[in-house]
């Protein structure tokens, strides 16, 4: 009898593992030249940290580069938006900031969270709806229309708040370090590194665990055949720009408290890196972006280290390598 008269269960494709190795294998390989172990954890540490927030912003650009097929250019204008909106909620709410209560420092980085993930999502929606949907297919006016967005965002914020830096400070919870190995590793760090992998793992979650997740991934390959089949991809498109306008605000807050500053161009300047990460990890990649993030932030770091001036270039450096090893990205799940 054959193996398909049994029901025997098709192969399964071997899974490619060699770009998940690749952030262990760029630590070890810069702990020889760090020299020291506390100074090279600090280093990674930072490092993962920094990767973190950067998968933050770059997750819900490469759905919707990856899905949507847009190059949205004007999604630094939501990370920008979410930090100016955690100033807006954080600066009544001082005393909590400044009070020595765990619980009353996380009410007050929750509010500000949820309300900058709630305003940003809508702005989405409004965005999508007026920008980019005249130019969809059209890769060169998405640019010059969303690089316009862009640019209408951070004068609305120069105008509204001047060309000034405007302080975010940390709650009084999350100021100074704890020793881990002998090294000095700031709360901060070790806090945006959980709500990363927190993110991260929800995300693969509905991805690959839910029927909304389905959908996306379908939509990817082949968007046709989710019309073909009954579902309305447009409501789809519109639920992933949203998702992906809230988790940039997200980032922009997280950033924002990192730095302890906001400004009106940090969405601008941002963009670059974000758009760095979501090339080498693949485009609609969730995973592929994340090991991106990690080996850019990483990478950054121990240079910053070791050779200063390297640092500056470093992410290109590491981008080229990666795509004359794999054009596509690490995890490339489109055919663009």
């Amino acid at each position: 009898m054959s193996a398909l008269d049994t029901g025997a269960a098709l192969p399964k494709a071997r899974a490619d593992l060699v770009p998940l190795l690749l952030p262990a294998a760029l630590a070890l390989a810069a702990l020889p030249f760090v020299g020291s172990p506390s100074t090279w954890l600090t280093l990674t540490i930072a490092g993962l940290a920094m990767g973190m927030m950067i998968f933050i912003m770059a997750s819900g650009l490469t759905l919707i580069f990856g899905l949507m097929d847009v190059l949205n250019f004007g999604h630094g204008a939501f990370i920008a938006i979410g930090a100016y909106l955690a100033v807006l909620v954080l600066g009544p709410l001082a005393p909590w900031m400044q009070a020595e209560s765990i619980w009353l420092n996380g009410a007050a980085i929750a509010a500000a969270v949820l309300f900058a993930m709630a305003v940003t999502a809508a702005l989405g929606l409004a965005f999508e709806r007026v920008l980019i949907v005249p130019v969809y297919g059209q890769h060169l006016k998405q640019i010059l229309i969303t690089m316009g967005g862009l640019i209408v965002a951070e004068q609305v914020l120069y105008a509204l708040y001047g060309p000034q830096q405007i302080p975010l400070p940390l709650p009084a919870s999350l100021r100074g370090s704890v020793l881990i190995g002998g090294a000095a590793i700031e709360k901060y760090r070790l806090l945006a590194v959980a709500i990363g992998l927190v993110v991260f793992l929800a995300m693969l979650v509905i991805l690959n665990r839910t029927k909304i997740g389905l959908l996306i991934r379908a939509g990817v390959e082949n968007g046709e055949m989710v019309e073909a089949l009954g579902y309305r991809i447009t409501r789809l498109f519109v639920g992933v720009f949203m998702a992906g306008s809230a988790l940039a605000g997200l980032g922009g807050v997280m950033w924002g408290l990192y730095r302890e500053q906001v400004h009106a161009a940090m969405g601008a300047e941002l963009m670059v890196l974000v758009f760095i990460v979501v090339i080498i990890g693949g485009l609609g990649s969730v995973t592929g972006c994340f090991i991106g993030a990690l080996l850019v932030a990483l990478l950054t770091n121990y240079t910053g280290f070791l050779v200063p001036k390297l640092a500056l270039v470093s992410d290109i450096l590491l981008m080229v390598a990666v795509l004359l090893w794999r054009p596509r990205g690490l995890y490339a799940v489109t055919s663009r």
